[in-house]
This record gives structure tokens, C-alpha cells and sequence, in this order.
């Protein structure tokens, strides 16, 4: 072989050895700090900048959950991703670290839920990644979290995963029935061909103005058909007993009426003084008693 050609098949081997080691330090990279594979970097912009409730909705979408709204697990998964998302807006995080929040937030779930991780596994698993993502891939890219950052994500599952991690379980890995509850009632619906007409359409009217009109105008109706007949009083007659009525208070004024109730009032106060006078003499007495007993009968004494 001419040393042209050794030299050709020296520079392909070396090609092939670069790719192979780029492609290696690209997966030692996608290991140690995990993206989110549900939605890229270019989604969770376009997610910063909506509401929450506006969030939930998209988030309905990307993890296909249709029935939240009836479903206690898919409920509870959408609240765990969403509730994982916005904190990480809110620690002002980049798209980078949200993703990779959300791969981790994936990754433990998967855990509990495929693998059925034990408490311990699980954590050591998190620790793992967490510490991985202190280290740097090289010496030209910064790591991807700090230590402040790594302690923020740390306490926020400890409160949300990690201090609930036996309810995670039981929601995820133990099968519930699905229960129907329903009641089946039959209503007959009567056809009115099939029924007489109502009373009121075969009621007679001097009946129904008897019984159903109110009383108050049964007895004017009485006293006007009386009047019409020549029984009653009359216009006359009602006319003179209201003049009647009022003549009875013409020789009174407002003075009168004010000395009259003065009158009352003072009398009605007067008893009331006089009875609680009484009462209290009374126990004054009573209690004098009791503090002298000088005061009490000598045969008390007496044995």
C-alpha cells in the first residue's frame, strides 16, 4: 500500500474517532443535564408569556389530559407539571433550566409510576442529577445551575414530590374502580285528550267569584249588590256616619291631646316609682338584716 493511501485511511480513522468522541460528550451532555422532550426551547418562550390559567390550558394539551375535570390522577398530574413550570418562571430561570426542571419533574414521576422506585431510589437518582448539573461538559460552556439554583430546585421537591412521595404512589400504581352511580326513574306523561278539563274552565262564575275571590271584596260586592237592592245603607248613610265620626273630635285640640297623654304618662310613671321604691326598701331591710344580727329576734337565739 503506497504511504499516500496509509495516510488517507490515518485521516478517516481520525475523522470518524472526532465524531465518535462529539457524539459521546454530546450524550455524556444530554445525561447529565436531561431537556424536556414534550415541548423545545422556542414553546417555552412562547409559554413565559402567558397566564397561568393560560398555561394550564396549553399544559392540557401537550400531556393529553382530557379529562382533569372528572379524573382525581389526571387532575393531580396537571397541577404537579403546571405548578412545577410557573415556579421556574417565577425563579426567572432560561429556557435550558425550565426544561430541564421539567425532565427532572418527568423522570421522577416515571419513576414512581414505571419502575415503582422506592423513597430511597428515587432520591438518590435526583441527587445524581442535580449534582451533574454543577459539572461543566468543558471548559468553554458554564454548568448549568449554581449552587443556589441547585438548592432552590432541591427544597421546592422536597416540598412538592419528596414530602408526598406515598400519595404519589398510591395514585399512580393502584388501580381504582370506576364506579357509575345513577338512578333510573320512569315518568308517565299524561296526554291531555285523555284527561277531563280543569275545574276552573267548568266551574260556574258565581261559584268561583264566591270562593276565590278575596274577602275583603266578597263583602264589598255584598254590601253594593245590597245597596242596588235597597237593603243597605247607601251613599247617604255611609256619608252621615263619617260625619258623625267626625264631629265626635271637634272640640278638641293639639294642646288637649298633649295634656291628656302628659296626664297618663305621669300617672303610669308615678306607680312604677312608687312599686320600685317599695322593692327597694324592701331589700334594704333584707339586707340590713342579714349584716346585723343584733336586729334579729331574740328567740333565734335560743336554744
Amino acid at each position: 500500500m503506497s504511504a499516500k493511501a496509509k495516510q488517507s485511511n490515518k485521516s478517516a480513522d481520525k475523522n470518524a474517532n472526532d465524531r465518535n468522541d462529539a457524539a459521546s460528550k454530546d450524550n455524556d451532555a444530554e445525561k447529565a443535564n436531561p431537556q424536556w422532550k414534550l415541548i423545545n426551547h422556542e414553546q417555552i418562550n412562547t409559554l413565559l408569556d402567558l397566564t397561568v390559567e393560560q398555561v394550564q390550558l396549553q399544559f392540557e394539551v401537550i400531556l393529553g389530559l382530557k379529562n382533569y375535570q372528572t379524573c382525581l390522577k389526571e387532575a393531580a398530574l396537571l397541577d404537579y407539571f403546571v405548578s412545577g413550570f410557573w415556579w421556574a418562571r417565577e425563579m426567572n430561570y432560561t429556557c435550558q433550566q425550565i426544561s430541564f426542571i421539567m425532565a427532572l419533574l418527568q423522570l421522577l414521576l416515571d419513576n414512581i409510576r414505571e419502575k415503582q422506585m422506592p423513597f430511597v431510589d428515587n432520591l438518590n437518582e435526583f441527587a445524581k442529577l442535580i449534582s451533574g448539573t454543577r459539572q461543566s461538559p468543558s471548559p468553554e460552556v458554564d454548568s448549568l445551575l449554581d449552587a443556589e439554583q441547585a438548592m432552590s430546585i432541591t427544597d421546592y421537591l422536597k416540598c412538592s414530590l419528596f414530602q408526598n412521595y406515598q400519595l404519589y404512589e398510591f395514585l399512580l400504581n393502584r388501580p381504582r374502580e370506576e364506579l357509575l352511580l345513577g338512578k333510573k326513574r320512569t315518568i308517565e306523561v299524561i296526554s291531555s285528550a285523555d284527561c277531563g278539563a280543569p275545574l276552573e274552565e267548568g266551574m260556574n262564575t258565581d261559584v268561583y267569584l264566591h270562593y276565590m275571590t278575596p274577602v275583603d271584596q266578597h263583602e264589598e260586592g255584598q254590601r253594593t249588590s245590597q245597596e242596588e237592592d235597597g237593603e243597605g245603607p247607601g251613599e247617604t248613610g255611609l256619608q252621615q256616619e263619617k260625619e258623625n265620626k267626625a264631629t265626635e273630635f271637634e272640640g278638641f285640640n293639639v294642646q288637649d291631646v298633649k295634656d291628656v297623654l302628659g296626664d297618663l304618662t305621669k300617672e303610669m310613671l308615678g306607680d312604677l316609682q312608687a312599686e320600685f321604691t317599695e322593692k327597694l326598701r324592701v331589700q334594704e331591710e333584707s339586707f340590713s338584716t342579714r349584716l346585723d344580727p343584733l336586729k334579729q329576734p331574740a328567740n333565734s337565739y335560743t336554744s
